[in-house]
């Protein structure tokens, strides 16, 4: 059997967890490592969400590397377009293009605990890795409902995170399903165009304005030829969120003040009663994600545009019925659910120490330490996994504090496995354990499980998502590898699977 291509590491995934890898491990002087992108073309999420409206809702010069900032971003919460070229730029700028593989869509990975590698199985061919970094995001497999019917509708289907550009919606009856962050961007894109537009909404959510604006060219000037200005508004917009997690995180009553907000923009928009009684929330802001709009009410009361509050239940040809008992005719059917986040696909392609997949280890919910490790997985790290969701600030910070725990990680292989690079590293289930269990207590009185249904929680109502804490706290404890943590994993100088270096040396 031919011998596989074998690297140092291999990175799943090229949006800003992926390309932040690469620049860190380069920035390391590892040169040894491959990014597996099962597309084209970099981006991730900013490469796959082309929707109309599209957007980030986190301020620009927070939304960035710290390491690559970006003097010319044209308005506070840049577009699409603006930040896939952003990650476009970074990828040329720090010499990432040599390490990518694209269609190479990763199909199986399984520990091999004699040599103490990965194998890989690609779209693109096999390879092995000492280490494997996974960056392939909550965001980048789309959730849709199993809608019974569903197969028999006659129009057009699709997600909002898989947009059909060639199909013209003008003209159409088009049903927007779901109110998420993405629906609220995409209803007053589309409003104008169609002929009826019928939004299904299970839960309204908390909308606030959305503070946007142009960055004029004197201010990108300014911020490229004094980059002090930059890091003042980036300081800026990062301590504004530091200063309230305290709420988010500890004291949900104090939102009311964000409630009081979220109520005054909602009834400057919409004057109907019905309307805004159907629009008003009954659970505490931020139990769901807050939503940042000023165009998605104003569409709402547009004439052709119907509320129905209820979910889709069922698809009969071209009439969609609620669970309300609600008909409404329709040419297309746009679903704007979110993503599989609770449950990431690629669980089920990672075959860990015992045989195990690590979906099968996640049964009951996810849990890793730090977010980064998971117990009988070695040698496996992932750039935003469990436990490590913010709702009010920039996940870049999260993906940063992560690149830094990876590149300790790194650091201590090197120690502990000398020239030949032949030791692991695997979490311990009692540190596993232990961490999640604080995770969970203090999660407990969280705005987030004051008893809405979200993304935040799993099947099972247990909170896999949200970090309970703030950045600062988060870089901190991800900062460097605690081995009391870990087993460190040795090959054997005898025949047999790599044993704990403790039990190796009795």
């Amino acid at each position: 059997m031919a011998e596989r291509e074998h690297v140092r590491v291999a990175v799943i995934g090229s949006g800003f967890g992926g390309l932040g890898a690469a620049v860190r491990l380069r920035r390391e002087g590892i040169t040894d490592f491959v990014v597996l992108e099962r597309a084209g073309s970099v981006g991730g999420t900013w490469r796959d969400n082309t929707y109309p409206g599209c957007a980030c809702d986190v301020p620009s010069h927070l939304y960035s590397f710290s390491f690559a900032p970006n003097p010319e971003w044209p308005r506070n919460f840049s577009g699409q377009p603006h930040i896939r070229a952003y990650l476009e730029r970074v990828t040329d700028t720090f010499g990432i293009r040599p390490h990518l593989r694209f269609d190479s869509e990763v199909l199986a990975l399984r520990w091999d605990a004699d040599r103490l590698l990965w194998e890989l199985e690609t779209a693109s061919g096999p390879l092995t890795a000492d280490v494997v970094v996974s960056a392939t995001g909550p965001l980048s497999e789309p959730s849709v409902p199993d809608v019974p019917g569903l197969d028999t509708f006659p129009g057009k289907v699709f997600h909002s995170a898989r947009w059909d550009h060639d199909y013209d919606l003008r003209g159409k009856r088009v049903a927007m399903v779901g109110t998420g962050a993405s629906a609220i961007q995409i209803v007053p894109e589309i409003q104008p165009e169609v002929r009826r537009l019928t939004l299904f909404q299970r839960t309204p959510a908390w909308v606030v304005p959305r503070a946007d604006r142009r960055i004029s060219h004197a201010e990108q000037w300014l911020h490229a030829k004094v980059p002090a200005t930059r890091l003042l508004r980036r300081g800026l917009l990062w301590g504004v969120r530091e200063l309230q997690v305290g709420m988010f995180t500890k004291r949900p009553s104090d939102l009311r003040i964000l409630e009081r907000l979220a109520a005054s923009h909602l009834r400057k928009a919409v004057k109907d009663p019905a309307l805004r009684a159907a629009l008003t929330p009954g659970y505490r802001i931020g139990c769901k994600r807050i939503l940042l709009s000023n165009d998605y009410y104003p569409a709402l009361t547009r004439p052709n545009v119907d509320l129905v509050t209820s979910g889709l239940a069922e698809v009969r040809g071209s009439t969609l019925i609620a669970a309300d008992g609600t008909e409404t005719e329709a040419d297309a059917i746009v679903f704007g659910t979110g993503f599989r986040v609770t449950d990431q696909p690629i669980g089920r392609l990672v075959t860990g120490a015992e045989g195990r997949t690590l979906a099968e280890e996640w049964k009951d919910g996810m849990a890793a330490l730090r977010g980064a490790t998971v117990a009988g997985f070695p040698n496996f790290l992932t750039i935003i996994g469990a436990n490590t969701g913010l709702g009010n600030s920039s996940m870049i910070l999260i993906i940063e504090s992560h690149l830094n725990y990876l590149i300790d990680y790194m650091r201590q292989l090197e120690i502990l496995g000398g020239p030949s690079h032949k030791a692991a590293l695997d979490a311990r289930p009692s540190a596993v354990g232990a961490w999640n269990r604080r995770l969970q207590a203090r999660l407990a009185r969280s705005v987030w499980n004051t008893g809405c249904a979200s993304w935040y929680l799993d099947a099972g109502g247990r909170n896999t998502t949200a970090w309970p804490g703030s950045t600062t706290e988060f870089r901190k404890v991800t900062r460097q590898v605690d081995l009391t943590e870990y087993q460190v994993l040795r090959v054997p100088s005898t025949a047999g699977s790599a044993r704990p270096a403790a039990e190796a040396a009795r």
